[in-house]
């Protein structure tokens, strides 16, 4: 048999040595799958509480993985698409059996439905953020918004019923329950812009470095030891701040609408005269009387 020295390349390009960069991003991605398959698993157990702990530790985890594939530039097209697949698993798939197995389950197959929607509406909302992730018609200043609410954030919020009967108010009803998983799954699915912040440059200065590390470790503290108390106030301020990132985005929208307006008018007006051709025939001048802006 003939040596193909194209084929033998090939195969030492397929099998050549991957970057440990390349790596890490994904093995944090599968470790957040790991969590909200671990949240489901306890669901079905009755184990509430570790269970809405699970996600949200999936969420921590999904809030870096991405942060740390570009500080180590180890970001890749499979990382992208490992990450979607993740967020639909953790944030659309999870909360959803949680809250059925947790209550919805009494409204037999309207709360099915209800769970089913949240998790369906996680998936759209996560195919249409990769559909129009690289849009060319987007303004600029729309790099600072999601369409709609956040998969992970949309996890977090919705478990506030849960939340509230760990802190020892009374169960709502679940038709309310289903409600409101409706009302949040919706938001998703919306065009509701929402402030991302990508965009803003966390620099801090060299006097608040400290200050800032022990206001994130006091923050992990209050979480750690009163979890449902700082995801209530957290899930109740993050939906009250919705119609302020609304009111943002219009704001942007209508000084960029102005901007966009003005523009042509003063290229128009600072556009040099338009030259004609010189004048021939019984009409033209003998060169030396013509006028001297002419010359």
């Amino acid at each position: 048999m003939a040596f193909d020295p194209a084929s033998s390349e090939l195969r030492r390009r397929r099998f050549r040595p991957i970057p440990v960069r390349l790596l890490v991003p994904n093995v944090i991605t599968l470790l957040a799958i790991c969590a909200g398959l671990t949240a489901i698993r306890l669901s079905t157990e009755g184990r509430m509480e570790l269970a809405v702990g699970a996600i949200v530790f999936a969420a921590a985890l999904d809030a870096i993985d991405g942060r740390i594939a570009r500080l180590i530039k180890g970001q890749s097209k499979f990382g992208a698409e490992l990450d979607s697949l993740a967020d639909f698993v953790n944030f659309g798939v999870a909360p959803g059996l949680i809250l059925y197995f947790w209550q919805l389950h009494e409204l037999k197959n309207g709360g099915w439905i209800a769970a089913m929607v949240f998790a369906i509406s996680g998936g759209l909302r996560l195919a249409r953020f990769n559909a129009t992730m690289d849009d060319p018609n987007k303004p600029a200043f729309a790099a600072n918004y999601f369409t709609g609410l956040p998969a992970p954030a949309g996890a977090i919020t919705v478990l506030l019923p849960i939340y509230l009967a760990f802190l020892g108010l009374p169960m709502p009803p679940a038709m309310l329950t289903a409600l409101y998983t409706l009302l949040i799954a919706f938001l998703m699915v919306s065009r509701l812009p929402v402030f991302s912040g990508k965009t803003m440059r966390m620099r801090v200065a060299p006097e608040l470095v400290l200050p800032v590390f022990v206001s994130v470790i006091f923050f992990i503290a209050l979480l750690i030891g009163y979890p449902w108390h700082i995801l209530s106030v957290g899930s109740v301020l993050f939906l009250l701040s919705l119609p302020m990132g609304w009111k943002s985005y219009r704001d942007h929208a209508k000084k960029a609408a102005v901007t966009s307006a003005t523009v042509p008018a003063d290229s128009a007006a600072t556009s040099p005269a338009p030259s004609y051709p010189p004048v021939t025939g019984s009409n033209a001048q003998p060169e030396d009387e013509r006028p001297e802006r002419l010359h």
